[in-house]
């Protein structure tokens, strides 16, 4: 698994940004995708998950109605759909892969993307 993650910018509050992570593998649909943010200063936090197939997605409280993660395994790409962003959202964004459909924390996803910047303006 080799993650791209891609689509960050700087946008102003109330915008819109799609990220995208491309697998570069041959095992993409065999893995749950998950999105993570880590703004300075703080912790990695958990944004939202996929399932295998695509069906199944959750997200973090804070994103809920605002975010759409989907998936597309014959492209080998996740997708988070960001919208009504808000200055509290800039961060780095992170996919990742592996883990359990469960998984919130870091810890429990095997692969990772390098990250890609948002940054909202007030």
């Amino acid at each position: 698994v080799q993650l791209q993650a891609s689509g960050g910018g700087l946008v102003q509050a109330g915008g819109s940004l799609r990220l995208s992570c491309a697998d570069s593998g041959r095992t993409f649909s065999s893995y749950v995708m998950g999105w993570f943010r880590q703004a300075p200063g703080k912790e990695r936090e958990f944004v939202a998950v996929v399932s295998w197939g695509g069906s199944n997605t959750d997200y973090a409280d804070f994103v809920k109605g605002r975010f759409t993660i989907s998936r597309d395994n014959a492209k080998n790409t996740v997708y988070l759909q960001m919208n009504s962003l808000k200055p509290e959202d800039t961060a780095v964004y992170y996919c990742a892969a592996g883990g359990s459909y469960t998984s919130r924390t870091p810890d429990k996803y095997n692969y990772w993307g390098q990250g890609t910047q948002v940054t909202v303006s007030s």
